[in-house]
């Protein structure tokens, strides 16, 4: 099962939820704390999820990931 990785990123005012590799945001909110809650939600329930949360400025803020690693991967 391959991870499912979600990008908390800025878009304008609002935060964006997408997850990579997809074409359209999952959501656009408002609030920084709404969208990191939702996309660590999306990732929990994928099994093997990871959230990186990115500032105002774009830079990588932190990553949470969720699951068991595949013992196929190191680390």
């Amino acid at each position: 099962m391959p991870r499912r990785i979600y990008h908390v990123t800025p878009n304008g005012d609002d935060w964006k939820v997408k997850e990579r590799g997809a074409d359209r945001a999952v959501k656009i909110l408002e609030d920084k704390s709404d969208a990191v809650q939702l996309a660590k939600g999306l990732a929990q329930s994928a099994g093997l999820g990871q959230v990186i949360i990115h500032k105002s400025d774009g830079t990588i803020q932190t990553e949470h990931t969720y699951g068991k690693d595949p013992e196929k991967y190191p680390g």
